[in-house]
Order: C-alpha cells, then structure tokens, then sequence
C-alpha cells in the first residue's frame, strides 16, 4: 500500500485515471487485510477453547438456512442456486461455530461455481456416507471423530460443479493458507484460513470431516457433529 500511497502523492496526483485505479487497488488490498485479521483472529480464540466441549443446543438445518439467507447477494451476483434439503437436526454445539462452519463451507463453494450454477447444501441424521461421484473421485478423511463412531451424526455436506481437484492435494487443504494448484476462485480471493477454521470447530465438537472431489466433477465437504 506504501507504494500506491507515494505514487498518488507524485505523479498520480493530477491524474484522475490514475488516482481511481490506484484507489481501487488499494482498497481492495485493505479489505484482504481486514478479512486475514478477522480470521487470524477467529483461528486463535478457536484455538484458545478448543479443549472445552460445547454445550449449547441448536437445530443444523435452521443454522444453515440462516446461513443462506446471508450470502444470497454474494450467490446473485453471480447467479448461482443455493439448493437446501434437510429435516429439523438438533444437535449440541457452538451456534456462532456451527454458523461459522456453514459460512466458510457455502462460501468456498460459491467461490469456486462457475456463473449459473448450483451449490447444493444438504443436512441429515445417521451415519455419514461417501457419494462416490465416479472413479475418479478422491476420498479423503481431514479429520476423524474423537467421540464414538457407533454414535448418530448430524451432517452438513455442501457440493459444487466447480473445477474439482485430483486426489493429490486433498490431504493438504486444512493447512493454513494452502491454496490447490490451479484454482481459480474469481475477483474475490480468500484469506486461505476457511478450512482449518472448519476443522478446528469441527474438532472441537467431537466430530469428523471429509472431502470428495474430481477434476471437472466438482467437490463436496462434510462436516458431521455428534447428536
């Protein structure tokens, strides 16, 4: 920013073209700081509480559908289809985590449809299942359930028709700023933190998280929370 600063004191300063475009980048650099700030921030206070299993009681499917609510201007703007299908899922956690989880998932999923597409949301009860999308597809488990596998889950899965990405790279997308080679994610790109944010909330909660995806057949995420 220092340098756009310098240059719209000097040459730039009588240059309206200039001065506009400068302005513009600089305030596009700003909100990426604002936004690795605020999750910087999230990450540590996840972090500071991890150990401390919630207690609260929510219902998954309301949290999602609020969600939603949300990020239609960002899902309009692109005219993509937020697809929700789910019963009432009670369950026990961290309302402002589980919002939190459900934001990074449908977001990321926003970020990567092509224009017109869909993003499919779903919610359910029982055990979590793979949707094997075709032989391609790669499986990976980011996170297993420190509680009782026999146990019910409550699940969120959020799918995309985006770019998919080849089973090598699955075991990495929970590291702090790891972005997939050849992502292309639009004008707008993330802080690189929104899915080691999922899991550490995911962790916190007992539960599991895993990811299916193929290049040119879109990528699925499920989060699954003990009932």
């Amino acid at each position: 920013l220092s340098g756009f600063i310098e240059t719209l004191r000097g040459h730039a300063r009588d240059d309206p073209e200039a001065r506009e475009r400068f302005l513009g980048v600089m305030a596009g650099q700003a909100e990426r700081m604002s936004r690795l700030i605020h999750d910087l921030m999230s990450l540590s206070r996840i972090e500071l509480n991890e150990h401390i299993p919630p207690c609260g009681g929510l219902d998954l499917t309301a949290c999602v559908r609020d969600v939603a609510d949300s990020l239609t201007p960002i899902a309009a703007a692109k005219e993509i289809r937020i697809e929700i299908a789910g019963e009432p899922t009670p369950m026990t956690g961290d309302r402002d985590q589980i919002l939190q989880v459900a934001q990074n998932l449908i977001e990321n999923a926003l970020k990567y449809s092509p224009t017109g597409g869909v993003v499919r949301v779903e919610v359910d009860s029982g055990q979590p299942a793979v949707t094997q999308r075709g032989g391609d597809t790669g499986y990976r488990h980011l996170l297993e359930p420190s509680s009782n596998r026999s146990a019910r889950y409550a699940t969120l899965r959020v799918s995309d028709a985006g770019p998919g990405m080849t089973r090598d790279v699955l075991p990495r997308l929970t590291e702090r700023f790891y972005r997939a080679p050849g992502q292309k994610s639009g004008a707008t790109s993330g802080t690189g933190l929104g899915l080691a944010i999922v899991k550490h909330i995911v962790n916190r909660h007992g539960g599991g998280l895993f990811v299916e995806s193929a290049p040119g057949a879109g990528t699925s995420f499920a989060a699954y929370f003990p009932q």
